[in-house]
């Protein structure tokens, strides 16, 4: 909601808890921490919770007795107010030569991520990033001015997949490439020397944003995100390629043909 424009003050929340059967005591347990964690969200961001639904026994039993149970999911889903209709943000990249910022820092935890999920990531810290909402509601607001005052062109979070994937995206839609240097992303001050290429491509810490920004409005952005952590990491170009050169990786691209094939594949295609 923030990469489109909308006030991170003036937001509400809906939740939609689809667990199996909380007559387990595990299940119970765990939908009890998950509300715990929407409440300690809700008032970081200031930010209600003004509805929602749940669905608590998604589980079915064979005929041979097994009982087969969801994973505990739980969607979030919300509205906001744009309050200025032409300063809403898209996620397509909008010109070359504009520049790439990512806001937040990223760590070495790779623990649920998709490059884990999918089998991809030998990297050996498999733990869940850490959540901040004090950081994240900062963030959020700090980001949401930068959108108000016409500073950034486009806005993306890479909460799925990571960085590479989000800008892939942001390439796709505008039909522009883009190259970037991993060595400048913004990391996790407490895991620097562990932050590796891969991490900083694929991990999907919470709390970042990819921005396009023009650089003549490059210094009213750093001044919204004065105190968090944030870096310029490349900039659009008018190729048709991702290019990406890291701590230890030589420079590598890859068309944007290439890259959306495997974006529309079948997963484990």
């Amino acid at each position: 909601m923030v990469c489109v424009g909308a006030d991170p003050t003036r937001m509400a929340v809906l939740d939609n808890f689809c667990w199996p059967s909380c007559d387990d005591p595990r299940n119970m347990g765990s939908l009890v921490r998950a509300a715990e964690a929407c409440y300690d969200g809700a008032m970081a961001y200031r930010t209600p919770f003004i509805s929602g639904k749940d669905s608590l026994k998604n589980q079915f039993r064979t005929q041979d007795g097994r009982t087969i149970m969801i994973p505990p999911t739980l969607l979030v889903s919300g509205f906001g107010i744009v309050p200025d209709a032409e300063r809403a943000c898209t996620m397509d990249l909008k010109s070359a030569e504009h520049v790439l910022v990512l806001v937040g820092t990223t760590g070495a935890r790779m623990g649920g991520s998709h490059r884990v999920m999918l089998g991809a990531c030998g990297h050996p810290d498999n733990r869940l990033p850490v959540v901040d909402p004090a950081r994240g509601a900062r963030t959020a607001r700090a980001v949401a001015a930068c959108i108000a005052h016409g500073a950034v062109r486009s806005a993306h979070d890479p909460s799925e997949g990571g960085l590479l994937p989000a800008l892939a995206e942001m390439c796709f839609a505008g039909g522009l490439g883009a190259r970037i240097d991993l060595s400048h992303v913004p990391v996790d001050a407490a895991a620097h020397a562990e932050v590796s290429d891969e991490c900083r491509a694929f991990a999907e810490d919470p709390h970042r944003y990819i921005l396009e920004v023009d650089v003549v409005h490059l210094p009213k952005v750093q001044a919204h995100l004065d105190g968090i952590a944030h870096a310029v990491i490349g900039t659009v170009t008018n190729s048709t390629t991702l290019e990406v050169v890291g701590i230890r990786t030589p420079q590598e691209s890859m068309t944007l043909d290439t890259l959306r094939a495997a974006w529309n594949a079948p997963t484990g295609g």
